[in-house]
């Protein structure tokens, strides 16, 4: 279900306007984006969602990434600071690499996808960030990889992610790109009355849909206002050939058609990718 968006910025406060669709505003100020839709999770209507063949067109590509992000966060850590959240752990596969060199702790609301994780022996809470916390609960690193977009109140979430860093400790966001390659083309599509490509980025009718799109300079503004500095922006790449049939095919959206369509023209562009920028981006923050 959408809602028609309204209200101001959470960048810089300014009045959103109307974007591609009736859930969907922009501001003119700083280019954020965001979308007036209503996550659903644990509810009937994730029937939708594959997760077999999610697992399948995601695992690869996610393993990938997260080791390249590891080393980057290594890096950025003391030998001391070894205490590691993963927010929206999903199917612990960010946990499984990272508990390697930390002491980790994951963090699922979706109840089905958080069996699963702890059938395999990961720890894991169930229940939403930061509520399943001690209030005293203390992390030297808290990682959102692909999460953070989920969250409505986001705000409230950076403000969270604060209280329970330890000094020096670091954020980790790991999300969609609005200036990306495929991003700006979808929306090149949906001027054009193809909307299809655009609601599948914002997840739209899935049990938790993006609510908010960042480029790098509006996210660094807003995670600053909660007293962090950027120390690291990355990209990493955002699709490879393989794996990516099943990860348009898992959404459950579109009809067969429509997911072969999307598939080829993904298919046919990733040479052309290479030449814009990626559509995920990693940026992390210390705690001040």
């Amino acid at each position: 279900m959408a809602a028609v968006m309204s209200g101001n910025c959470v960048v810089c406060e300014s009045k959103l306007v109307g974007g591609h669709a009736g859930w969907h505003s922009v501001c003119t100020a700083c280019s954020y984006e965001g979308a007036a839709l209503e996550p659903c999770i644990n509810a009937s209507v994730e029937a939708k969602v594959d997760e077999d063949a999610r697992e399948i067109g995601l695992r690869q590509i996610r393993m990938e990434n997260f080791r390249d992000l590891l080393d980057h966060i290594d890096r950025l850590c003391t030998p001391s600071q070894r205490k590691l959240l993963d927010v929206g752990c999903a199917h612990g596969w960010f946990l499984e690499t990272a508990q390697q060199r930390f002491d980790v702790l994951g963090i699922e609301p979706d109840e089905f996808v958080a069996g699963r994780t702890k059938s395999r022996g990961l720890p894991v809470r169930v229940g939403f960030f930061p509520s399943v916390l001690d209030d005293a609960e203390q992390f030297d690193v808290v990682v959102f990889n692909d999460v953070i977009e989920h969250i409505p109140d986001i705000r409230a979430a950076i403000a969270a992610v604060h209280r329970h860093l330890g000094a020096g400790g670091l954020l980790v966001l790991n999300l969609p790109n609005s200036r990306g390659f495929f991003y700006r083309t979808a929306k090149l599509l949906s001027r054009l009355g193809w909307t299809a490509p655009f609601e599948r980025l914002w997840q739209k009718d899935l049990p938790s849909p993006h609510v908010h799109y960042f480029d790098r300079r509006n996210l660094a503004r807003l995670v600053a206002s909660h007293g962090f500095e950027q120390v690291l922006s990355i990209d990493l790449p955002s699709v490879r050939a393989q794996g990516l049939l099943e990860r348009i095919r898992c959404a459950g959206t579109s009809s067969t058609a429509g997911v072969y369509v999307q598939y080829v023209a993904a298919l046919v562009s990733l040479p052309l990718v290479r030449m814009f920028e990626s559509d995920i981006v990693v940026s992390v923050f210390r705690k001040q």
